[in-house]
């Protein structure tokens, strides 16, 4: 855990760390789930907030997608082969299936969103350090 004083950059609670998805994370995420499926809902979401420089690794959603709501803070979203796009409150960005992507914080900012998630999530390699650095706002 860091030593940072944990800030609440959205309008959601931060919630707690990320702990079971640490592995597929560079650097301390949090996530306050805010539905969990069940009988009458299929789709889960959750408010995840990444701390300064976090970011999660490449993945793809297979048979479903990912829409992100920015809530609060900076970030950036990338698809395979394009460029990374700078993310601010109230941007909504649609990882597509079969898309592969990353998302994460600024160096300097906190970063929240709210993740709705369909399909199955497969984690890839980490978005290195000499990629992530290069990224200007």
């Amino acid at each position: 855990m860091t030593n940072q004083k944990v800030e609440q950059p959205g309008v959601f609670p931060t919630g707690p760390t990320n702990d079971a998805f640490a592995q597929y994370f560079i650097g301390q995420s949090y996530n306050q789930t805010l539905v969990t499926p069940g009988d009458d809902v299929s789709v889960p979401v959750g408010n995840v907030t990444f701390e300064p420089g976090c970011r999660n690794n490449w993945h793809i959603h297979h048979n479903g997608s990912q829409i992100l709501l920015v809530t609060g803070g900076q970030g950036w979203y990338q698809e395979e082969g394009k460029p990374a796009q700078l993310l601010n409150p109230g941007d909504v960005v649609i990882a597509h299936d079969g898309v592969k992507h990353w998302h994460g914080a600024t160096r300097d900012s906190w970063f929240s969103h709210l993740a709705i998630t369909t399909g199955e999530s497969e984690w890839l390699e980490p978005v290195e350090d000499d990629v992530y650095n290069q990224l200007e706002k």
